[in-house]
């Protein structure tokens, strides 16, 4: 009996498992409608397959659905995806909670009815495709809480009706569009949005005032609108959004003072208000704002701004600010990481409570009028990796540098500018050097330094970037440069370098083509930007470089520079290893011979100048194949001959060529004349159009074969002189005349 009933239970058991499975299987089944709307949407992609092959469309990868079977997410950011998008096929998708397809390739716009029937929507994504056109003229209503359209081609102005039944919007991001009109403020006011935290209209082509209503905000947290075409007051009343802790506003052209109600911003932690047209002064009373963290504004320095305590960023470049700098103590900005002074007026020495403040990273003090020595207590700021103090009055560029080589986080260190006059650190200045071992960056340009570049330079293997042009410095261009494993950037120019270029340059690592990371954009993060330098830099995120405090700014590889001064010798063939190299820049030199053809084999380079030295011969028809090629010059050189035809090199200006008297073809006015292998050619046209047919290829070969064979055979038995001189003339006429009829 126990047996039997043990066996009973175990069967209920099992029944009981099936028919939850069986229950569970039916709830989560996708329904035939839900699973053709994703096949539609699916079929609009050109690339990748989602490969979205199974009955059941609640199992495919980025699908979740409720317990009825409806399609409840649609999540597929990052994918990969390219294609149109299609609103009709999401459209049907009417329980569709949560929508991200952000960081893709779509295209396509959002049509009205788009938004109509996604009613139950929360959560919208479509950040980083290439959407464009208008926006509908409305969200959908009531649920909808984040929005986020950034980095898209949406253009037109924002509807007024847009915002009208999204109550419970919390987040709207349109950065980085082409969008035009007023920002609308009205998103505020009653009725509308009043959970909203955060407002993003950067990077647009907004213009006009900033019209009231943003105060009614009373949650609002983030509000951004920079780099857009902005004007008139700095809105009043959005000191009454009292839990702002950002207000970002950099690039416009706003007018007026900032009030002394910003204290009603308590929670306020970032402040950007750079380049616009602010007068008067900072507010007196802003170091009461415990909780600021970036500051980024122009005009008077207020000392109550040492009373932010918080400060973790203060980037005050590019104003007017005057004064002592060394009277300034920031003993008490003890969280302080970036501290950007740049391109003011400040007098005096570097204020020795800097070095109190041991979290600092960054310094950038250039372009001010400074003066004193380095000394040895900025050794007490162990994190400093980023130091920038070029033109200015420093003095002691040896001792400087003997000071920071012990600088052990040392990654980008810019001198440019200052110690004018000096000799170049020699290695005798630096003997036993053993510093800079994480240095990725070093400026020592337009200071009229002299000496040569010395050995000691050899020994920093991390060394990524090398600027020492505009100096005085003699002597030969280092063949140990080539041995630097990470260095992708030497610019040499005006200086007194002689000798030849060496081919161990043409060896530099970073610059070879390396199938493991040719697929990888090498970029280089700084702390701060780098001034006053002339390099190409981008910004992440197609974001300004003045935008504060997201940018991120990087070097591309490579350059290699050498403009101006006395090289000599031959351009090696070696250079056309360099396949990542983007300029080239060897003008204003004395190099003669011919233009390698190797560099055709440069296939990434944009800059490619040549021009004022001794070369000769013509100009490799090869080049034509740079596709990137963005700046060429070769004039005031030997070349001669006709400019290829037919390639990008005629699409540059004639001044590029100029200099060069035998050069002919556009886009010189000169024309070419035809030489006599183009009159052969016209003539053996001529003639086999009147009949006279060519040699056959097969016959021409057995010919030459004929002639070969028999000078071997014959030619030891022609002992006279005066017949084998006859012999080979023949010869050379007969392979003369085959050689036109080939051509």
């Amino acid at each position: 009996m126990l047996v039997q009933a043990y066996n009973l239970m175990a069967h209920a058991f099992l029944l009981c498992l099936l028919f939850s499975c069986i229950i569970s299987t039916n709830i989560h089944a996708c329904k035939p409608t839900e699973r053709n709307s994703l096949l539609s949407f699916a079929s609009t992609l050109s690339s990748p397959p989602l490969n979205w092959t199974s009955l059941d469309c609640c199992r495919w990868k980025g699908i979740t659905c409720d317990q009825d079977g409806w399609v409840t997410r649609l999540l597929l950011p990052s994918k990969g995806l390219k294609g149109g998008i299609s609103p009709f096929s999401l459209a049907n998708l009417t329980h569709l909670t949560h929508l991200n397809l952000s960081h893709n390739s779509l295209y396509g716009s959002l049509e009205t009815h788009f938004f109509l029937s996604l009613n139950r929507l929360e959560i919208l994504d479509l950040s980083y495709n290439r959407l464009s056109g208008d926006l509908p003229l409305s969200l959908p209503p009531s649920n909808i809480r984040t929005v986020n359209l950034s980095s898209n081609r949406f253009f037109g102005a924002i509807p007024s009706s847009f915002f009208q039944q999204a109550s419970n919007l919390t987040s709207f991001n349109v950065s980085n569009n082409t969008f035009i009109g007023y920002v609308p403020s009205s998103i505020c006011l009653q009725h509308s949005s009043p959970f909203l935290r955060l407002l993003d209209f950067s990077s647009n082509l907004f213009n006009g005032d900033l019209a009231p209503g943003l105060g009614k905000c009373s949650e609002l947290q983030v509000f951004r609108a920079g780099h857009n075409n902005l004007s008139g007051l700095f809105p009043e009343d959005i000191y009454n959004a009292t839990k702002l802790e950002e207000i970002a506003l950099p690039l416009n052209s706003l007018h007026g003072a900032i009030s002394d109600k910003i204290v009603n911003l308590p929670n306020l932690a970032t402040l950007d208000l750079y380049y616009n047209h602010f007068g008067g002064e900072l507010p007196l009373n802003l170091g009461k704002l415990s909780k600021l963290k970036f500051v980024n504004f122009e005009g008077a320095l207020p000392p109550s701004l040492m009373n932010c305590t918080n400060l973790v960023e203060l980037r005050l470049e590019s104003n007017n600010f005057e004064g002592d700098i060394s009277m300034l103590d920031f003993s008490s900005l003890s969280q302080l990481t970036k501290l950007d002074l740049r391109k003011n007026n400040f007098t005096g020495t570097v204020p020795r409570s800097l070095y109190s403040c041991r979290s600092l990273k960054a310094i950038g003090l250039s372009a001010n009028h400074l003066e004193g020595q380095i000394e040895d207590d900025i050794l007490s700021l162990k994190s400093l990796s980023f130091l920038s103090i070029g033109f200015n009055r420093f003095t002691n560029l040896t001792g400087a540098m003997k000071i920071l080589m012990s600088c052990r986080c040392l990654h980008a260190l810019l001198l440019s500018g200052s110690f004018v006059g000096e000799g170049m650190p020699s290695d005798d200045d630096m003997v036993d050097f053993h510093g800079f071992q994480n240095l990725r960056l070093l400026s020592l340009s337009r200071s009229n330094l002299t000496g040569q570049i010395p050995v000691w330079l050899s020994k920093l293997k991390n060394l990524e970037i090398l600027f020492l042009g505009f100096n005085q410095i003699t002597g030969p261009i280092p063949s140990w440069l080539g041995n630097l494993p990470r260095l992708f950037y030497i610019s040499l120019p005006n200086n007194r370098l002689s000798g030849e270029f060496p081919q161990q340059l043409c060896q530099l690592p970073r610059l070879l083509y390396d199938p493991n990371i040719a697929s990888q954009v090498d970029k280089y993060e700084f702390e701060l930007p780098v001034a006053g330098s002339s390099v190409s830099i981008i910004s992440d995120q197609h974001f300004p470089q003045q935008l504060f405090p997201q940018q991120k700014l990087y070097f591309l590889p490579g350059w290699i520079v050498i403009s101006n001064n006395n090289i000599s010798g031959y351009i090696p063939t070696e250079i056309g290893q360099l396949q990542r190299l983007r300029k080239l820049a060897l003008n204003s030199n004395n190099f003669s011979g011919l233009i390698p053809d190797q560099i055709s084999n440069l296939k990434n380079l944009e800059v490619l100048d040549l021009s004022t030295n001794h070369l000769s011969g013509i100009i490799p028809s090869s080049l034509a194949s740079l596709n990137f090629l963005k700046e060429f010059n070769a004039s005031y050189n030997n070349l001669e001959g006709p400019i290829p035809t037919g390639t990008q090199l005629q699409s540059f200006n004639a001044s590029t060529f100029e200099g060069n008297p035998k050069l002919c073809g556009a886009p010189l006015p000169n024309k070419c004349r035809p030489n006599k292998d183009m009159d052969a050619d016209n003539k053996n046209n001529k003639d086999e159009g009147n009949g006279h047919h060519q040699l056959p290829w097969f016959y021409i070969f057995i010919v030459l074969g004929f002639i070969v064979g028999f000078g071997v055979v014959c030619g030891s038995l022609v002992i006279n002189t005066t017949w084998r001189y006859a012999y080979f003339r023949f010869i050379d006429n007969l392979q003369d005349r085959l050689y036109v009829m080939i051509s």
